[in-house]
């Protein structure tokens, strides 16, 4: 028989927050991938986990899935655990768990501490639907263009982000997005200094720049999305309205799309009539 493959959230910060299964699985399984070895080492240690442990990261998970998925083919359970927090959330895991799903292996979610989900519903910001960007990237430029395509996007944003960036990133998203957009920055969470400061994104980088300390750490930036009120669709409206149009007069697209969207039907209407006219 195969074993399993156990994906194993671990602590974001606070160790108390370690499940009682998933430290029944670690110390369980034959083997634990992990990011950093010295640093799974030392949360391992502290909770008496003595299972060995293989490294695997961005840089050699290729390498490393024949080795890992032929010891649970042939008979061993194994764990993958990230850094900190649930594994393939903007960390490596992910050809591991595909590579295993197409041989017919078992993947268990081992479910537990999240990041993205401890500064979502700490934000006061909609949670009904939401988007999760990860890391900008880096340069300046490319960080700009990817916040102005977002700049229309109706769901609350999620994204990672760098201290020693945190400045020029708010004064980006505040010049994307409108120094008025409600956003939350989530740092350090569940660790000694966690820090949750609901505010406009004007207010806030106000309140980064002014204070280093909230440049430290790990940070999670919680922005709202833009309101109906400021006049465009996102991607997923306007394709369901155009799909409408092929079928449907205008009117009855727009009301029909209203209905399943819950944007405004005026709303819908206008755009709807702006393309007919672009077209003639």
């Amino acid at each position: 028989m195969t074993g399993k493959l156990y994906i194993v959230a671990t602590p974001i910060g606070n160790p108390a927050d370690f499940s009682e299964r998933a430290l029944t699985v670690l110390r369980e399984v034959k083997l634990v991938a992990v990011e950093d070895t010295r640093h799974s080492g030392r949360l391992f240690n502290a909770c008496s986990i003595n299972t060995p442990m293989l490294s695997c990261h961005d840089y050699n998970e290729t390498e490393r899935i024949e080795l890992l998925l032929g010891k649970v083919a042939a008979g061993d359970d194994i764990a993958l655990v990230s850094d900190a927090g649930t594994p393939l959330v903007s960390d490596p895991g992910f050809q591991l768990v595909r590579q295993a799903h197409a041989r017919g292996i078992t993947v268990v979610p081992v479910p537990g501490p999240s990041a993205v989900i401890a500064a979502l519903c700490s934000a006061g910001l909609p949670t009904d639907r939401f988007v999760f960007e990860g890391f900008l990237p880096a340069k300046a430029g490319a960080r700009q263009a990817r916040l102005q395509e977002l700049a229309k996007e109706r769901r609350t944003l999620v994204f990672y982000e760098a201290p020693h960036r945190i400045v020029e990133c708010l004064a980006d998203m505040e010049a994307c997005f409108g120094s008025e957009r409600a956003a939350t920055l989530a740092r350090e969470l569940t660790k000694t200094y966690e820090t949750i400061i609901p505010a406009t994104l004007g207010k806030l980088i106000e309140r980064v720049r002014s204070d280093e300390n909230q440049q430290k750490g790990e940070i999670v930036l919680v922005v709202g999305g833009c309101a109906a009120s400021e006049g465009a669709l996102d991607a997923d409206a306007e394709k369901t309205l155009k799909i409408l149009l092929e079928e449907l007069p205008l009117r009855q697209a727009a009301s029909l799309a209203a209905k399943i969207t819950g944007l405004k039907k005026n709303l819908l209407y206008d755009t709807a009539l702006s393309w007919q006219e672009i077209k003639d």
